[in-house]
């Protein structure tokens, strides 16, 4: 007998268990139906990419944590590689938005204008596995291409947060900015514009260490002392409320692109407006996002019961253009499923109003006649719209229920031989 096959999934990715697969289900299902009735059409791409497309400088810091596939066959040449790339042709795609990028190319003639996706699927990312964060997991994300107006934005918002409202979910908030107030503000302090990058990703660590560790770090990155400060007053002027938009807007006067103050206006009026007090919308002018493909609007959702974001997205008009040639306006949002199901486990949750589960247990010996009964009798509540479980009846027939009942099982009923 050869080596004991490994039993334990791979680092990073796990086995689901019914109960638990059962709620992901119904998640999904609900997802998709609150998407459905805002006019998104479901679609499907394959979860392995063209490595070229996966490393197309899209993807941010997730391009480093891509798994690659190897070539096959004579294309496979160990010897002749001179960088890694040169064995790999392929490779898992670590988000959904570069796919549908690239399906938008190929399919756009069959396609409605402006087109509304929704997609749900498997990613992969070579990351450090932690609570709520894998290797493999899956993303639900909505995405509307061809509508350049902040009417797609709007859009999206009021659907993922209707999904998560529909999944029981309040007092999540929506942080909101964009990236071009985000240039217009290291422009307006002072900072070169290959300077921006850099000092977007320690603006990026101001949920952890702070404004005083901001300020810090930039200084000690080299960066002009009267820079930096003036950089950091900006941020003093934002109390997160609409107003906060307008303020800055007229602080950066020319510095910043014209419409956006007003599209951002738009924006919260038409949101905020609709959070019926269940949510709460904020202007946030340290969100960054690092995804490197984000040209205008940026937002995420955050929740207190997880101390982080459960949501993201933003707009991506310069994205399909890299297919086609020609920029076309995209913007998406993903709520982050794994995080959402985590939550919901912590806490105990049950699928409400389920189908009643019941179960057939029939001793051995029951004979050809009364099993065909046995057999009717399960498909007539089947085509009730119940679920019905035939299994032969236990040795030890408590133990059984009690498994059973842990599966959801709350009716049973025996068969014994005459």
């Amino acid at each position: 007998m050869g080596n004991k096959l490994v039993k334990k999934p791979v680092t990073g990715m796990k086995d689901i268990l019914p109960k638990e697969m059962q709620i992901r289900d119904y998640v999904e299902s609900t997802i998709r139906e609150v998407y459905a009735g805002f006019g998104f059409e479901h679609i499907e791409t394959p979860a392995v990419e063209h490595i070229e497309n996966l490393c197309s400088d899209q993807g941010g810091e997730n391009e480093k944590l891509i798994f690659k596939i190897m070539k096959r066959g004579e294309k496979l040449d160990i010897a002749g590689a001179s960088a890694e790339n040169d064995l790999a042709d392929s490779g898992l795609r670590y988000d959904l938005t570069l796919p549908l990028s690239r399906y938008y190319a190929n399919n756009n003639p069959n396609l409605t204008m402006p087109f509304k996706a929704l997609q749900t699927g498997n990613v992969f990312r070579a990351d450090r596995p932690q609570k709520g964060r894998f290797r493999q997991f899956k993303q639900c994300d909505i995405d509307i291409i061809g509508d350049p107006s902040n009417l797609a934005e709007i859009e999206l918002l009021n659907a993922t947060s209707a999904a998560l409202l529909k999944l029981g979910f309040t007092g999540f908030k929506i942080r909101i900015n964009d990236r071009r107030i985000l240039k217009a503000m290291g422009k307006y302090a002072g900072f070169e514009e290959e300077a921006l990058p850099e000092v977007f990703i320690i603006l990026d660590k101001m949920d952890k260490i702070g404004a005083d560790g901001v300020e810090r770090e930039l200084k000690d990155a080299g960066y002009a002392a009267d820079c930096v400060d003036k950089y950091m007053a900006l941020f003093k002027e934002s109390d997160g409320q609409a107003d906060s938009v307008r303020k800055i807007g007229q602080t950066l006067g020319d510095s910043l692109e014209s419409g956006v103050t007003d599209g951002m206006l738009e924006i919260f009026a038409a949101v905020a407006g609709n959070t019926g007090d269940q949510f709460s919308l904020a202007f946030d002018p340290t969100l960054v996002r690092g995804m490197g493909y984000y040209t205008g609007t940026i937002f995420e959702i955050e929740m207190e019961e997880f101390k982080s974001s459960v949501a993201g997205g933003g707009r991506y008009d310069g994205m399909i253009g890299r297919f086609t040639g020609q920029d076309v306006p995209a913007v998406g949002f993903s709520i982050g499923f794994e995080r959402i199901i985590t939550i919901l486990l912590d806490k105990g949750f049950e699928i409400p109003e389920s189908k009643k589960r019941t179960a057939f247990l029939i001793e051995k010996g029951v004979g050809a006649e009364a099993l065909s009964d046995i057999m009717a009798k399960a498909r007539k509540i089947r085509e009730e719209g119940g679920i019905v479980l035939i299994a032969r009846m236990a040795k030890n027939k408590k133990f059984q229920k009690e498994n059973l009942e842990k599966s959801g099982y709350t009716e049973f009923k025996d068969f014994y031989r005459d």
